[in-house]
């Protein structure tokens, strides 16, 4: 079979490499020149956390051709070709584009504004920066926040304009914001929300927005963060059903019986996710299908849990922000703010964990599992133990096999730990191995504290084996 793929970002380029390592012949085109690199942390080269080549992605194996730089506007479906290449089999990896806003002085985007989606438009806004002491993003969201506090880092004068009533307003219900933008007040990002942006203008200054109420906000450095459109031209143009995005069934399919799409760019029961998870979760499914190893493999929609990436500020969101059961602690004193909405059957349907808790991973794993809820909510709030449930792992040693270590890529503490003892001895072993931490990155820690207690466990069974011999001898 001849796969060709349209799309070589993260989507695409992990099905070509799995594609690829079960022998399948695979054709892959890029727009993009650049080798498959790690969107998602993206904003952390702006914080300095990691650089290009850290956040490059595994390459697939030699057979696989890859055509860089190649932008792909046409297919030809009756003919099976695109690219003057054959395939029996068409992936749409096409991803998606920044959304820039219809505001006056934006369209084109004037100097000193960009957006942030590409490699090319981190290099960018890095040059900028090293020569502009104060910023500003338009957009509250989550890559709005990651680049606010990456631009922070790097010593300027920040401030978030979100139009919504609080910061990530898909995530957040308004008192964890609250807790959330003066956590961020304390490390140098001002936030400015319920702020309609009517214009941009461009001044010796830099540039400044005009709100609907009159007030302005000027900075040298305007990041433009107001989410993403699905790249869909492509199918459209295929004649290939698409709503927001391509639409997809369970199979990944979409109208044409032989093209797939996944990722940014695609539609699955009315929803276009755009984040890594999911794109990951049909990615996998594409290539159980077309490498015949699981051909009734299918992907039934994702579970989101959304981390921020952001140094010095942990919050993870999950699920619904309303339900029928919400219990919540705040200590904004400490930056610390929990939520959890639980459903009538005592089951965890939405939460927000915000600031160091040592609960979070419990959280995390009764909304995959979908397990009830302890009868006591202040053990889940506030990681106080009682007699109703046992607290979270505290160390690896402890922590079940089936635990999810890396949720991007599904790695349980018991992959991790046969990758170990198969010879994977170090973080970036590991990583080669089972793919863990190559996701949106935050579970680097986890897998690196996970990796020293395995190399301490190996020094202790080498020893007690050392000691079993000289007492045979």
């Amino acid at each position: 079979m001849k796969v060709a793929i349209v799309g070589y970002g993260m989507a695409g380029a992990r099905i070509a490499r799995e594609l690829g390592r079960r022998g399948v012949d695979v054709t892959v085109f890029g727009a993009e020149s650049e080798a498959a690199y790690n969107r998602i942390l993206l904003s952390s080269m702006i914080a300095g956390k990691q650089t290009e080549a850290e956040i490059a992605l595994p390459v697939p194996p030699d057979h696989v051709e890859l055509r860089l730089g190649e932008a792909v506007e046409s297919v030809d479906l009756d003919a099976k070709t695109v690219g003057g290449t054959a395939f029996d089999k068409l992936v749409l990896a096409t991803g998606a584009e920044a959304f820039v806003p219809p505001i006056p002085g934006l369209d084109p985007l004037p100097t000193g504004a960009y957006v942030l989606r590409t490699i090319e438009d981190a290099r960018a806004i890095l040059g900028e920066a090293a020569n502009r002491a104060s910023a500003i993003v338009l957009g509250g969201g989550l890559l709005g926040l990651e680049s606010a506090r990456g631009l922070a880092k790097r010593g300027m004068d920040v401030t978030v304009v979100h139009a919504a009533g609080h910061l990530m307003d898909r995530q957040l219900d308004p008192l964890g914001a609250r807790v959330l933008a003066d956590a961020y007040a304390e490390v140098g990002v001002e936030s400015v929300v319920d702020a309609q942006t009517t214009r941009v203008l461009h001044g010796d200054d830099g540039l400044t927005l005009v709100l609907a109420d009159g007030r302005t906000v000027t900075g040298q450095l305007l990041v433009v963060s107001c989410g993403i459109r699905p790249n869909t031209d492509l199918a459209r143009a295929m004649g290939i059903e698409c709503g927001r995005g391509v639409v997809i069934d369970d199979d990944c399919r979409t109208s044409h019986p032989d093209v797939y799409a996944v990722g940014d760019c695609a539609e699955h029961r009315g929803i276009p996710y755009g984040l890594v998870g999911p794109a990951w979760e049909q990615a996998d499914v594409v290539v159980d299908r077309l490498s015949g190893v699981n051909p009734d493999a299918a992907y039934e929609g994702s579970r989101l849990v959304t981390r921020l990436k952001a140094s010095g500020i942990e919050l993870a969101a999950m699920g619904r922000v309303e339900g029928d059961e919400v219990v919540s602690f705040a200590d904004p004193a400490r930056g610390t703010y929990a939520r959890l909405v639980i459903d009538a059957e005592g089951r965890l349907a939405g939460a927000v964990m915000l600031g160091d808790n040592p609960m979070v991973g419990r959280v995390v794993q009764l909304f995959d599992t979908g397990d009830p809820v302890p009868h006591d909510r202040r053990t889940l709030l506030m990681g106080r133990p009682g007699e109703s449930v046992s607290v979270a792992p505290a160390t690896p040693a402890s922590m079940p096999d089936e635990v999810v270590v890396c949720r991007c890529n599904n790695v349980t503490k018991r992959e991790l730990g046969d990758a170990f003892f198969a010879g994977a001895r170090t973080p970036q072993a590991l990583s080669d191995a089972t793919q863990a931490t190559t996701g949106c990155g935050t579970c680097s820690e986890d897998v690196a504290g996970l990796c020293k207690w395995l190399n301490g466990t190996a020094d202790g069974l080498g020893r007690a084996a050392a000691q079993l011999d000289e007492v045979s001898a």
